[in-house]
């Protein structure tokens, strides 16, 4: 009778390793689920944030895109037409928003529809267009006729370098410039004017030619 009891033993044990083995296979799978849900935590917090590196990273003075032989136009919210701007190539700068374009020439109608001309060999807008910055060979003309049709002296700056600012109707230059205005003519060392106000400051050594007015 012993020896059965001996005999039994391994086999109940057997029974019992058996039966806990099952049971725990019910529960490995939430198991191995709560392990691997623990790792991707830890991961999560000890990977460096790669997004937020290059986020904060600044923007180099390279050029996000190009354009070449273009032709791009503005219009105001009644539809008209506000400016047309011409080159041969343009690059924008995501650093500083700006647009350099080479050999450009920029038609800017005012709020009362009258034209201005700017040519040069380079321009640089801000990103909204409102200034406008000359390099080389710059010319802005004002029309001669105004916006009720009224003949008007033909204005004319020339200068090595030009900002206009569209919105406010104003040129600027530190450089020395010459001013043409009918067949009247004048140069200075620099130069404000306003469009507006029809206020001209010319400073420096300035030098002008007066012609006579045409015999009535």
């Amino acid at each position: 009778m012993s020896t059965a009891v001996r005999r039994s033993a391994p086999a109940s044990a057997w029974v019992l390793l058996r039966a806990a083995w099952e049971r725990l296979s019910v529960y490995l799978p939430i198991m191995l689920m709560a392990l691997m849900a623990m790792g991707t935590y830890w991961l999560a917090r000890n990977t460096p944030a790669l997004g937020v590196i290059e986020a904060q990273r600044p923007a180099t003075h390279d050029p996000d895109y190009s354009m070449r032989g273009f032709s791009v136009k503005t219009f105001d919210a009644s539809g008209r037409i506000k400016s047309e701007v011409y080159g041969t190539e343009a690059r924008h700068y995501p650093d500083t928003d700006t647009l350099e374009i080479d050999h450009p020439r920029i038609r800017s109608f005012n709020a009362r529809g009258e034209l201005t001309v700017a040519t040069a060999n380079r321009a640089l807008s801000n990103g909204d267009g409102s200034e406008v910055q000359l390099f080389g060979d710059a010319v802005v003309t004002r029309d001669a006729v105004d916006a009720q049709g009224h003949e008007r002296p033909r204005l004319e700056f020339r200068g090595e370098f030009l900002h206009a600012f569209v919105n406010t109707e104003r040129i600027k230059s530190h450089l020395p410039v010459e001013l043409r205005r009918g067949n009247d003519r004048f140069t200075a060392e620099n130069l404000e004017y306003d469009n507006i106000d029809q206020v001209m400051e010319l400073r420096g050594r300035v030098h002008g030619v007066l012609q006579p007015s045409p015999a009535q």
